[in-house]
């Protein structure tokens, strides 16, 4: 039996409820049988490790660990999870992929190791790593992990001449975005989706393993503040941020104070939002992931900007036409073909006629 795998699975449970911790997955083996498991819980709770211990109780002892990153060794919101691992007897540890905090980097492995306890490192690294990519760059940059998602016809347009967009992807992609938003801590649109598609922006999915998913971030990127306060995305459970360039005034203020939407004024140099200052004041909310959902002058002016760390796009086999029709990338774009922005890592996925490709800007 693939263990590590199996430890894999149980950390994507986590992904978009633990945030700004690592979502991790931890398996314990005896003579053969898994006597304990688990996964992280929000923070203040148990990390995975900790939940598989308690499970496996004294069984634990002359183990065997599968972990997706390795344990911490520092006192945050919990203990350190090393001191457990060893004080339960565990005779070996199998890390898929070290830790990028500062604080850990090869000190958790270090530990275990002076106390006796077999150490492998790498097993299921790729896809560790991919598990907790926004976690990684956060807590390296202090700025969240930026996917670019939309979905087109296959000539490339989002929308028609008229506006209409309801809907180009068909239903099995509309539950992957679903289950895209239910991973992310915040989604993110520009005023132009709000005043076209008035979208609620929430997950409708639910979560596995009884873990109580929070609704996602909702923050709108409205330069010149356009966002009708009746909105459907400030009638939805959860949190609003309403992102201005420049200073609201009492007037403008009072609806939305009223609805409980919380504004956010950023520098405007162009008259646009400062999007590396939004960046970085979700960086301090410890918002580790964000989905931008559109549209095209949001997601053009983020690639403008080199601030897209990956991109899923669902294409749909129909044609819209037309030269008025919206397109997914707006901004200023390049002037050669030579100079497109290039993704690796690509995988393609199929929902029924639907095709989902999702890849990495290089270099990033």
């Amino acid at each position: 039996m693939d263990y590590m795998a199996q430890a894999l699975s149980l950390a994507r449970l986590a992904l978009g409820q633990v945030s700004p911790n690592p979502a991790v997955g931890a398996v314990i083996v005896k003579d053969g049988e898994v006597v304990g498991e688990g996964y992280t819980h929000p923070p203040g709770l148990d990390h995975a490790e900790i939940a598989a211990l308690k499970q496996a109780g004294e069984r634990a002892r002359g183990g065997v660990m599968y972990v997706t990153l390795e344990p911490c060794c520092h006192h945050g919101r919990t203990p350190p999870c090393t001191r457990a691992i060893i004080g339960a007897g565990i005779a070996e540890v199998h890390v898929a992929v070290l830790d990028v905090n500062p604080q850990v980097q090869g000190r958790g492995r270090d530990e275990l190791e002076r106390a006796g306890i077999r150490v492998q490192v790498g097993e299921g690294e790729a896809e560790a790593r991919q598990v907790n990519e926004a976690y990684a760059k956060f807590i390296t940059e202090g700025i969240p992990f930026i996917t670019v998602k939309f979905a087109v016809s296959l000539d490339g347009k989002i929308a028609t001449r008229s506006g209409d967009s309801r809907w180009i992807s068909g239903e099995l992609s509309r539950k992957r975005v679903h289950h895209l938003r239910y991973i992310a801590d915040a989604v993110m649109v520009g005023v132009g989706t709000v005043l076209a598609d008035d979208p609620r922006l929430t997950t409708r999915c639910c979560g596995s393993g009884g873990l109580l998913k929070k609704q996602p971030l909702r923050v709108i990127v409205d330069s010149r503040g356009r966002t009708p306060p009746e909105a459907r995305v400030f009638t939805e459970p959860g949190q609003v941020l309403l992102v201005l360039a420049g200073a609201a005034g009492p007037k403008q203020r009072a609806p939305f104070t009223r609805a409980g939407v919380e504004l956010v004024e950023l520098p405007a140099p162009d008259g646009r939002v400062d999007l590396e200052s939004l960046m970085a004041v979700l960086g301090e909310r410890e918002i580790t992931s964000v989905l931008v959902e559109g549209g095209g002058t949001l997601a053009g002016a983020l690639f403008d900007e080199g601030l897209v760390d990956k991109v899923i796009a669902f294409i749909a086999p129909i044609i819209i036409g037309g030269r008025e029709a919206k397109t997914a990338v707006a901004g200023r774009g390049v002037d050669k073909v030579q100079d497109s922005l290039k993704l690796e890592r690509v995988t393609v996925e199929r929902f029924e006629e639907d095709v989902m490709i999702s890849g990495y800007p290089g270099g990033r």
